[in-house]
């Protein structure tokens, strides 16, 4: 039987899903929390749903969400909610954003929920029960060369960190089949966990961005890691997601700018 905290993850992913997708063109207010990081009333108006539907199902729990002030309280439950990753793309009409929101217990992430409202995706997974494209397990791919993987990557909003990453880039694009740059974390790495893709790498993200899906892409086979192939948290600012087979390549190298370094 599905659990309680999936079924309103799931609703609430859903249903703010289908009012940001109503809302496409008609964005009434944007506004910028950095040069070139925008947010808008669609954003506000998605969290502002979620969190309403959470707070109603389970008022004790604490809640960090991309566009609001931590709600914290003594519950070991924390949700943590990106109400519309891939704000600049929804602004302009790309077809490439997601909701995503995942419940931690006692800092261990235990439920995972990304809902792509165009193409009315939603993936999902509970801790220890395997992942899900709207109800069909799901898997990482099995391509077992680098050459032939099939990789995405974001760039930051700072432009030192977009900097950072063009080495990152251009190494991944030489070595692999080809390289792509969607602009939703969330998505790109669900994409990972059913075999879209073979691999992601992202840096300076923040735990709404990788919550969720750093569970999906577990449960669904692949491995997720910082960059140097050590244990990820969401709350780290770099991500390297990929199938079993060629995540070990992509480690080497990230590593190997190290060697140099040294």
């Amino acid at each position: 039987m599905d659990s309680a905290y999936k079924k309103i993850a799931v609703e609430a992913a859903t249903e703010s899903g289908l009012f940001i997708r109503r809302s496409v063109g008609k964005i009434a207010v944007i506004s910028y929390k950095g040069r070139s990081n925008i947010v808008t009333d669609v954003d506000r108006r998605s969290e502002s749903m979620i969190i309403k539907k959470l707070q109603h199902a389970f008022p004790d729990h604490s809640i960090l969400s991309e566009e609001s002030s931590p709600i914290i309280s003594s519950s070991s439950y924390k949700w943590i909610i990106d109400p519309l990753d891939g704000t600049t793309n929804f602004a302009h009409a790309f077809p490439f954003f997601c909701v995503s929101i995942a419940l931690e217990a006692a800092g261990r992430t235990i439920l995972g929920v990304v809902y792509d409202p165009i193409r009315d995706e939603l993936f999902y997974a509970e801790k220890d029960k395997g992942a899900y494209l709207n109800d069909k397990k799901i898997a990482a791919s099995d391509t077992r060369k680098l050459s032939d993987g099939f990789l995405a990557t974001g760039f930051s909003y700072g432009l030192r960190g977009r900097a950072g990453n063009v080495k990152y880039f251009r190494d991944f694009l030489m070595k692999s089949c080809a390289v792509r740059r969607a602009g939703s974390a969330a998505l790109d790495m669900c994409y990972v966990a059913c075999g879209r893709f073979d691999g992601f790498w992202e840096m300076d993200l923040h735990p709404w961005d990788s919550a969720a899906a750093f569970l999906i892409v577990q449960e669904a086979g692949g491995r997720v890691t910082k960059f140097d192939g050590s244990k990820y948290m969401p709350y780290d600012k770099e991500v390297l997601a990929a199938n079993r087979y060629i995540h070990k390549p992509m480690v080497n190298i990230f590593t190997s700018y190290n060697k140099i370094k040294r």
